[in-house]
């Protein structure tokens, strides 16, 4: 028999989870399958990831756990468009859309269709009410139970699938209780608020899903693909790995790819928020949803639709959306505390005065009824993950990549921030920092040194090509080219013997004079490699060469020492050379530095107090990354950096760590915040529901007003980000 192994995680999009006893319910129905290990859950993704014992589940019966519960559920594949695949709602369901929602305004939504009904229910059982009066009480019982009665059924579907104390059984137990005691009015009232606070928390939902799902419409749906000779459009997600792609001036790029020919201006705004547009030509790196600019571009498709940039991107912030912060973790447990609590509060206060004071049975009914109200637990539960998700959200479309929640928290509290140089600090390719003339010109100088590295792959002749470049200069030909093992390079140039290369074996052609030695021993101070140029037997000039620092890493590290963040760098670079660049930037230098020597000096930190974070290319700094605290990779979208370490910075801008670690304070205040909110204003109706003051529709304002003012302060950090 082939018996075909499913995966042992599977993925769901659930439509309609907008809050957080939704995910409790879901979480709790899904734990109870036999055979499942683990449940994920993301309010703001709107997904739901199961790892289960492949033997023993199916994905059919663990659908069916989440549609029993009146939620529409998807599977979601991991490419940038997995909403448009799925699966239909069960057609056997008979409340299966009472939580789903479609694309367009909120009134077409079912959560909107209801709420209107309710709503016009409640007019016209008003209006009936003054016509006949002695038909009021039950024309607000019908209309209370056209609202009431889907929120009821879904009562009863969490209780049987472990969650007793749900939102929805705490509103049905008010509700009924209130006609018991003669408030029908106030009940078909509460039951309309009630269904308003969800569809407030529904469309609030979904703009923050909206925030991170919107980068998928950065990248285009078709492309220019060459074919035999051909250009034809096709599907942009049908692009394999190392086909041609051409991408015509104001389009945008298709795919991750390399340039093979023309060069280009390209904005990376709409990714990186990078407002200047990038010069881009042959061999360079360019990414999908970025907009070519002013010239025809070839480029080779690099990567599939399911895992460009964008993709990956969306992908990973999912995920960390899933992994839930300490604080989270903790209210989560306090939440499942608290409600069985505030049941019993209520209930102590609808029984005790009445059997121990004498107190009027029917007004401390309504008061307990009340109390059920407030203390519905959604507004704390929802508190920190809205906030984390929007975060996370902002984060990633500024190109800052953390890996869930527990990350984004520690990440506001690191003491020490320990960088890699090359790469990280710096560019990570020399650079041509100064051209000296002694015997010949500086214009010279570079041009008969570009003219001898024409064609070489070195990165120091790289560094002299583009340099000459930059300066439009044109090249001589060169005749009788050949490399001298480890000395450097020799050829004829406008008929004369040119050589280029290191200070100690030019010395042997042309000895340096005592000024001209100076002079090239304060640019080896400097931390530069110096190439010394000879025509004949006379020394023409030097070029000093550097792999310069990044043009933001002088205000990144200050904006990181100014918040009270010690700065250090790490590296296997030579001392002088090192220290150097460290003078440069102001900041602490250890160098000369093994894997090993790197990994225990974070070590040591940490054993000092002191909260750490790694930053480094994701690859040789592995033992430094995985000992720190938050290990954060620098990188421009490759693998390694979006999938090692903590963190990613997929820009390479070493502000961006600062923006990080102010992204994650504020992230905190916000949650605190929100708690303030939460408990707040449960406190305040609290006192005045026993006093007297208030009653049952603000009870449930009390709950659901916190919640929508929660998650709309949490959704203040998608356009907080600073640049």
């Amino acid at each position: 028999m082939n018996v075909t192994a499913r995966a042992a995680k599977v993925r769901f999009r659930v439509e309609g989870m907008d809050c957080a006893s939704c995910a409790t319910k879901i979480e709790t129905a899904l734990r109870r399958v036999p055979g499942v290990t683990e449940v994920a859950v993301s309010v703001t993704g709107g997904t739901v990831t199961v790892s289960r014992d492949n033997d023993r589940v199916d994905d059919d019966k663990l659908r069916n756990s989440i549609s029993d519960l009146g939620y529409r559920v998807e599977t979601a594949r991991n490419g940038l468009h997995d909403d448009d695949q799925g699966v239909s709602p069960r057609q056997d369901d008979p409340h299966a859309h009472s939580h789903a929602s479609v694309d367009g305004s909120w009134w077409r939504t079912q959560k909107g269709l209801l709420t209107l009904a309710s709503g016009i229910a409640l007019v016209v059982a008003f209006a009936i009410g003054k016509v006949v009066p002695v038909t009021e009480r039950w024309a607000f019982l019908l209309a209370m139970l056209v609202g009431l009665v889907p929120i009821a059924r879904r009562a009863l579907s969490a209780a049987r699938s472990g969650t007793p104390f749900s939102i929805e059984m705490l509103m049905s137990i008010a509700a009924v209780g209130a006609v018991i005691i003669g408030a029908t009015e106030e009940a078909a009232t509460v039951v309309f608020l009630f269904l308003i606070g969800e569809l407030l928390e529904g469309v609030a939902a979904s703009r923050a899903r909206a925030s991170i799902r919107d980068l998928t419409k950065l990248v285009p749906t078709t492309a220019r693909l060459e074919d035999g000779g051909q250009v034809r459009e096709v599907q942009a997600d049908s692009l394999e790995v190392g086909t041609t792609i051409q991408v015509r001036p104001g389009d945008r790029i298709p795919a991750d790819g390399v340039i093979l020919s023309g060069e280009s201006a390209i904005d990376e705004a709409p990714v990186t928020g990078e407002s200047t547009p990038l010069r881009k030509g042959p061999d360079a790196l360019v990414f999908a949803g970025t907009v070519n600019g002013d010239s025809l571009l070839r480029v080779r498709v690099t990567a599939a639709a399911a895992d460009n940039t964008i993709a990956r991107v969306i992908r990973l912030v999912e995920e960390a959306q899933e992994s839930k912060a300490p604080t989270e973790r903790f209210i989560d447990r306090f939440s499942r505390f608290y409600t069985p609590g505030v049941v019993a509060v209520a209930a102590l206060v609808a029984i005790v005065p009445p059997l121990s004071f004498d107190g009027d049975w029917s007004g401390w009914i309504y008061k307990g009824l009340a109390i059920l109200l407030i203390g519905c637990p959604c507004a704390l539960v929802i508190s920190t993950p809205a906030a984390i998700a929007a975060s996370l959200a902002a984060g990633a479309r500024r190109g800052l990549l953390m890996k869930g929640g527990a990350v984004l928290e520690q990440v506001g509290k690191i003491t020490v921030a320990c960088f890699d140089k090359t790469g990280t600090l710096t560019a990570g390719k020399p650079q041509v920092t100064n051209v000296i003339g002694f015997a010949r010109s500086e214009a010279d100088v570079l041009r008969l040194a570009a003219a001898l590295e024409s064609g070489s792959s070195h990165p120091l002749a790289t560094a002299i090509l583009a340099k000459a470049s930059d300066q439009e200069i044109s090249l001589p030909p060169v005749t009788d080219s050949k490399a001298i093992g480890g000395k450097g390079v020799q050829a004829t140039v406008d008929g004369q013997s040119v050589f280029l290369g290191s200070p100690a074996a030019v010395a042997e052609l042309s000895p340096p004079t005592s000024e001209q030695t100076a002079r090239i021993a304060a640019l080896n101070d400097e931390g530069k490699t110096v190439s010394l140029l000879s025509i004949g037997n006379e020394l023409a000039g030097a070029i000093a060469m550097r792999d310069e620092p990044r043009p933001d890493a002088k205000a990144g590290l200050k904006r990181l020492t100014d918040t009270g963040i010690r700065t250090l760098m790490l590296t296997g670079d030579n001392r002088r050379t090192a220290h150097a660049i460290g003078q440069d930037l102001g900041i602490e230098v250890r160098a000369e530095l093994l894997p090993q020597d790197k990994q225990r000096i974070v070590g040591e930190l940490r054993k000092g107090g002191g909260s750490v974070a790694k930053i480094g290319d994701g690859i040789n700094d592995a033992p430094a990354l995985a000992a720190a605290d938050i290990g954060i990779a620098m990188g421009g979208g490759t693998d390694v950096a979006l999938e090692t370490a903590d963190a990613a910075v997929l820009h390479g801008r070493v502000a961006d760590v600062a923006a990080m670690v102010d992204l994650s304070k504020r992230t905190m205040a916000n949650i605190r915040q929100n708690i303030a909110i939460a408990l707040g204003l449960k406190a305040v109706f609290l006192v005045t529901t026993i006093v007297g003051l208030t009653g049952l529709w603000p009870a449930i304002l009390a709950d659901t007003g916190a919640t929508v003012l929660v998650t709309i302060n949490a959704l203040r950090l998608l356009t907080q980000a600073k640049a």
